[in-house]
Formats: structure tokens, sequence, C-alpha cells
């Protein structure tokens, strides 16, 4: 794979394989790219641990993902959570396509820092 699916111009090596891998994300527009990619390839697996797990759904169902085409990721707004945050947002658009369908999530994206990682909690549409 060339390009990364998070729309970042470089290449998924370079990008978020490295997350999916077991890097940490620095910060949270990182771990938000990183988790659009693991939506696109299907990564149920990394899904679950980048989800906190106050909020987190059972793996099983990450495990299933529907076959929904991501076609693209905008990156809106990033509040705070830099690598000395504890907390922070990312406000995002993401273009899918099910079936015949095409559409949008427009969404705001709730992460906190723990044990020095970043995990994803919860968002707001």
């Amino acid at each position: 794979m060339n390009n990364c699916p998070c729309g970042s111009e470089q290449t998924y090596n370079q990008c978020c394989r490295q997350y999916h891998d077991g890097k940490i994300a620095p910060t949270v527009e990182a771990l938000m790219r990183s988790r659009y990619s693991a939506y696109v390839l299907r990564n149920g697996a990394y899904l679950h641990r980048s989800w906190h797990s106050s909020t987190r759904p059972n793996k099983k169902g990450l495990l299933q993902l529907p076959a929904t085409d991501w076609l693209g990721l905008e990156i809106v707004r990033t509040t705070q959570g830099g690598e000395q945050d504890n907390s922070g947002t990312v406000e995002f658009i993401a273009r899918y396509r099910e079936g015949e369908q095409t559409g949008s999530l427009h969404e705001t994206s709730r992460f906190v820092k723990e044990g020095g990682k970043w995990f994803y909690v919860d968002g707001d549409y």
C-alpha cells in the first residue's frame, strides 16, 4: 500500500502502520488518523486497543466491521491533545460509501491519555 488511508500524504508504512503495530501515537490527531486507517483496513483489534475501557464496545463487534468503503478523512480542528496534554478533541469529517449510498460522518471525538497512551473515549455527531 502506497498512500496512507488517513490522507497524511505519507506511505502507510511511514504513517499509521507503526501505530497499528504497537507504537504509541504521540498526539490525538495521530491516534485519530490511525483509527480512521484501521476502519479502512478493517483492523478491529487496533480499534479495540485504542478505545478507552470505559466506553469500549465488545471486541467481537469490532472484529466484524460492516462493509463500509471509507473514501477520505478531513481533519477540521484539533484542540489540545499534544504530547504534554492529558486530554484533547479532534473534529473530523469522514466520507464513506455503503452499497450505492454515499455519506459523511462529522464528529468531534474526545480522547484521554492514561499511562502515557492516548485513547478514544467518545464523540458528538
